[in-house]
């Protein structure tokens, strides 16, 4: 079809397999059309993971997650409540979106992975209650 975008694979086989992971939210980047030009250059998945970013609170998250895990036994695992309650205190439950974000965003550079019934998911489809523990 002529009025097709190519997709990355049908002109470099490399960028295809590049995975892309949002900045902002952790969840994996789908190839879109609109994006064929400049897809070496996304960062965020949509506009309101653009205007959200990443802020004190994210990393704050992320390095109290750091340090629950490495305060329990190697093979333990948290939930991501536990981060929110150490950072929110009575408004812990406002945190709990924000710390699976930074969760995923930690799955994504390698520091964590996030469990379901003992088995590891993908970060992005993960749905219901998670935990999350050190690489093994």
């Amino acid at each position: 079809m002529a009025h097709r975008q190519p997709k990355p694979s049908d002109d470099d086989p490399a960028a295809a397999r590049a995975e892309k992971t949002c900045a902002s939210c952790g969840r994996r980047i789908e190839w879109r059309a609109k994006w064929a030009k400049n897809w070496h250059s996304v960062k965020y998945c949509s506009a309101a993971c653009r205007s959200h970013g990443v802020n004190a609170v994210d990393l704050q998250l992320e390095a109290t997650i750091v340090t629950l895990l490495q305060s329990r036994a190697h093979d333990c695992t948290i939930c991501p409540s536990d981060a929110a309650r150490a950072i929110g205190g009575e408004k812990w439950r406002d945190l709990m979106e924000p710390a699976r974000r930074a969760a995923r965003r930690m799955v994504a550079r390698g520091e964590l992975q996030i469990t379901q019934g003992g088995f590891v998911v993908d970060p992005s489809t993960a749905k219901g209650a998670i935990r999350l523990r050190t690489p093994r």
